[in-house]
Parts: C-alpha cells; structure tokens; sequence
C-alpha cells in the first residue's frame, strides 16, 4: 500500500467509523448470529497472493458488523460499559499509525512523560491523596495481578520470585465474595493457590466485607502458622456494586502489616464527582488502586489506570534489567514496563490526554450524574409497577430487579432477559444474589439520554408482559 492509498483509505475508514456510531440505535444491541455463522464466511485458509484493499473492505462490511455486539450503542445496559468518546477514538487512531513501542522512556519519551502527568491528572480528579504514583495498565486484571504479586513478595520478605513458594508457609490473601474473578485469576497465575483465597462474609446494604470477620481469619491464619499477604477490597463490585468499608478494612489489614488493593474498575470513574466519594471512604489508606477509564469515562479500550503509594514495591517485585533495556546516561527517569507484568506497551496516555481535554472533568461529571439518575429514576418507575420488585438498590448506577412470574422464578427471569435481549432494543444481562437469578440494569454508555431509559422501561414492561 502506497501513501496515496493509505490516505484514501485511512480517511475512508474513518467515514465508515462515523456512519456506524450514527447508524447504532437502528441497530439491535447484541448480535442476532448464530454459533459458526460468521465461521463459514471466512475463508478456511489465508490466500497465496494479495487481495484488493476494495474486496477486502467489502466482504468487512458484509461479515462483520452484523456479526458483532455493539458496545458503544446507547441501550447497552448489560455487564459495564467500554466506552470510547469520539475524542479518544482519534487519539487512538494517532496512536495506530505512529505505532510506538513504549515500553521506556528512550524507546518513547513523548508517552514516558505524559502519562506521568495525565495519570496525575486523574488522581487530582478523583481527589486520592498528592502521595500516590501511578501507572497506566491494559486492564484491572493486569493491575491487580501486579498487586497480588507485590503482596505476595512483601510477605515472603522478597525472596518469592527467587526461591518459588515451596519454601514457605502458605500465602494467604483475603476478599469477599463480591470481587470480581480477575482476583481469583490473580491468585492462580500468582502461584497463591485458590485454596489461599480467604472468602470474608458481608453484611449491610452495601454487601460490604465484614472486617471483624477478616481480623479473625487472620488471626487464625496466623495461629495456624499460615503467612497472610494482603486483601483485595472492592467499590463498586461488578455483580451488585458491593462496595467494602474501605477505611475499617484498611485499618484491620495494615495492623497486621497486609498490603491492601482496592478494585475500583468501574465504579472509580465516578469519584471524579465529589458527592459519590462516601462508597470509598478511606481510600487513601489503600497501598494500590485500580480503575478503568476505558468503562464509565470514555477512554477507548484499553485503558486502565493503577495508583500506587509505594511504586517501589511494584518495581521492586516487577523490574528486570538486562543490558539491552538499560537506558544510560539520564538518572532518575521511569520506565513504566518496570510496573507493569508485559514489556510491551501503547501510548495510552495520549486518549486520556485528548479526552479529558475535550470534554473538560465538568462535561464527565454531567455525564456520569445523569446516568446516575437516570438509572434510580428507572428503578423507581419499576419498583412502581405490579410485577417487579428491586433486587438490590441503585448503587451509582447499578440495581438489580426481578419480574415475579410462573412457577420457577428463576427459569422464568433467565427467560426474561433472554427475550428482551432478542428484542434488540436494549441489552442486559443476569447475575444471583442470595443464591437466586435477578437481572442487572446499569447505565453507562457515553451517548445514552434520558430517551434511552425511557425506551428501556418500554422494552422491559413490554417483553414481561408478552410472557405471562
């Protein structure tokens, strides 16, 4: 592709890109394929010789986008959003075609240093203390990998990524129920075991972690000669918003001398608006938090932001300097693949950077406080009605229902969601909560009006309607 054609078609794409956002709620939100039906459009084997750039770009647009689930349509209410704001696609475009590796400050100054400034920028808007650092990761998986294994060489006095775990008691780290399963990934790509993952109980409105109950697992772990290393508390937990009382968990885990990580995906992106930081109470007592401004605040995925209060600890556990990575001659600078578990990365920072330029936090905040209340206004019109009761309460923006209907209500709310989810109009999805289904509502989509709740009352009260 020469440089002629590489300009029509990049500004071709682009038109396309525009044309789809434009055309999404005529759309239905979730993919009506079937299994394999894409499959069996796609060539069994790559061809010998090159294919014209205008065959290929036609068979995309008859494959492909009727084949997907399309996050950024405004009725996409199921499990979080991943947002990407048009200001951040661009960015996101810059990024594909200048293609840097920076994974070091020599290999990428230009990224090295803003992301140490908009990262900043975000800890200012989310008002975490001025001593935290932080890092810009691919996921929250990725970030509470890497708090799982600074908590795991903490407590074997840095000697676990030298001798392996054998030569040690057990590694003990602690969470609630209500933590999303990248932790228990965490604890088995760490070598911890999942038998060393201490489930705390919950209790209160919030489903938070019980830390009278967390002090005595510790406490037991301890008198059973077992080596406690740190709990992932949670705000905003992905299947009901469970939020843990982080101050009083905090307090339990540092007198012990546990290290505590905080997973915010989700529900982190709202702290930017000051009323909603009571779910986070004492969140400056946490060693490391997670959030990802690729869900709730519009960066395009991926885009995960890891504060930390002692980044010495996660370059201590994470860091390997082979000669050919040695960067001679400037002291004192970052190299962010030292923090992170991949050596390859993107310019991430260059989204966040045109995004919250953009929009300005003002222009987040409004977007996030509408969802809010658009999704409690929802709650209470469906509380209102004869057949539906709210499962668990708003949190944010986040509650879950059920319809009471038919004998099994379980079977009779899988197929609720089931038929609203193949009437197109809205997209959502199901959890358990006491052991039994509820559907989960959340509203997050960077383009969603109040209109876009409106048509969701409709397509509920209707689909329910039409099954009983």
């Amino acid at each position: 592709m020469d440089s002629d054609e590489f300009r029509m078609w990049s500004r071709r794409v682009a038109d396309w890109g525009v044309d789809y956002r434009e055309s999404l709620r005529e759309r239905p939100v979730r993919a009506r394929t079937k299994p394999g039906d894409i499959a069996r459009q796609i060539a069994d084997s790559a061809p010998e010789t090159g294919e014209p750039m205008e065959a290929i770009f036609a068979d995309f647009e008859r494959i492909v986008p009727d084949g997907l689930t399309h996050w950024q349509h405004p009725r996409f209410f199921a499990y979080f959003p991943a947002n990407a704001a048009p200001a951040s696609v661009v960015a996101d475009y810059l990024v594909t075609a200048i293609a840097a590796q920076c994974m070091l400050w020599q290999t990428s100054p230009a990224a090295t240093e803003m992301e140490t400034r908009v990262v900043d920028w975000l800890r200012q808007a989310l008002g975490l203390p001025a001593g935290f650092s932080g890092v810009i990761q691919d996921s929250a998986s990725t970030a509470t990998l890497a708090a799982v294994l600074v908590m795991r060489e903490r407590a074997l006095k840095w000697a676990g990524n030298r001798e392996g775990l054998s030569a040690h008691p057990a590694v003990r780290v602690y969470a609630s129920e209500q933590v999303h399963t990248s932790v228990d990934r965490a604890i088995w790509i760490s070598g911890i075991g999942a038998d060393n993952l201490v489930r705390i109980p919950t209790r209160g409105a919030l489903y938070g972690m019980d830390p009278e109950a967390l002090d005595a697992a510790i406490r037991a772990d301890l008198a059973s000669g077992l080596l406690p290393a740190g709990v992932v508390a949670c705000t905003g937990g992905t299947s009901i918003g469970a939020c843990d009382p982080i101050d009083r968990v905090a307090e339990v885990a540092h007198a012990h001398g546990l290290y505590v990580h905080v997973d915010a995906a989700w529900a982190g992106s709202a702290m930017i608006c000051p009323e909603f930081r009571t779910l986070w109470q004492g969140i400056g007592e946490a060693d490391s938090i997670v959030f990802n401004p690729h869900k709730w605040l519009g960066a395009q995925f991926d885009c995960s932001v890891q504060f930390l209060k002692y980044p010495e600890e996660q370059v201590r556990t994470l860091a390997i300097h082979p000669e050919y990575l040695k960067t001679h001659g400037h002291d004192g600078i970052i190299n962010y693949s030292e923090w992170s578990v991949p050596l390859g990365r993107r310019f991430r920072a260059l989204k966040l950077w045109f995004l919250m330029r953009h929009h300005g936090l003002e222009g987040l905040r409004t977007m996030i406080r509408n969802h809010v209340a658009w999704s409690v206004a929802l709650a209470g019109r469906l509380a209102a009605e004869p057949d539906f009761e709210i499962v668990t309460e708003p949190v944010l923006s986040l509650f879950s229902f059920r319809h009471r209907g038919g004998k099994d209500a379980d079977r009779h709310n899988l197929a609720l969601v089931q038929a609203i989810n193949d009437d197109g109009r809205i997209y959502l999805t199901q959890t358990r909560v006491g052991g039994a289904i509820a559907i989960r509502f959340q509203a997050g989509q960077f383009d969603m009006t109040r209109d876009d709740m409106d048509v969701a009352f409709a397509t509920i009260t209707d689909v329910a309607r039409s099954l009983k």
